[in-house]
């Protein structure tokens, strides 16, 4: 790849990161102030979906959770870590579908942590159950996140490693 295809690619990841955490953060703000989901929830979307407000102090599935200053500052921390570490990679990825995938983890990512610097957790909204079972409440940056790392399985699987 040319350096000035690697530019563009990494321009192309980091577009996708901004809208990723754009449209992430638009939601939530229009979730929590002029929707107020606190107010109005649950709200029915379907018979296996609701919209609902739940504060995320954790990482995923609220695992490590975190209820003080330090502890919400140690995960923005981690947070940059791991963003740091996806940057690096979007410089170094080869195929479109790779800067896409990495953009949409970028942007999730950073939209999570801004929740947490702004908020002090990650506000989720969306509650799949049925069956008896309920799944665990997400946000549109964890969906980002998900189809991230879906896209950078397929792209393993597709192109092979280092391809």
């Amino acid at each position: 790849m040319t350096a000035n295809m690697r530019k563009r690619q990494i321009i192309f990841g980091l577009v996708i990161a901004g809208i990723t955490l754009a449209i992430d953060q638009g939601h939530k703000w229009w979730m929590l102030g002029p929707f107020d989901i606190a107010a109005v929830q649950p709200v029915r979307l379907g018979p296996y979906l609701d919209l609902v407000l739940a504060w995320n102090r954790g990482v995923s599935y609220g695992w490590f959770s975190q209820s003080t200053e330090l502890g919400k500052w140690l995960l923005v921390g981690l947070a940059v870590v791991i963003t740091g570490f996806l940057f690096s990679w979007l410089v170094k990825a080869n195929t479109r579908l790779g800067g896409v995938a990495l953009g949409l983890l970028i942007g999730g990512a950073v939209s999570n942590a801004l929740d947490r610097v702004l908020h002090g957790a990650v506000a989720d909204f969306f509650a799949f159950h049925g069956f008896g079972y309920s799944w665990y409440v997400f946000n549109l940056a964890d969906v980002a996140i998900v189809a991230g790392v879906a896209a950078l399985l397929y792209e393993s699987v597709v192109y092979g490693p280092g391809d």
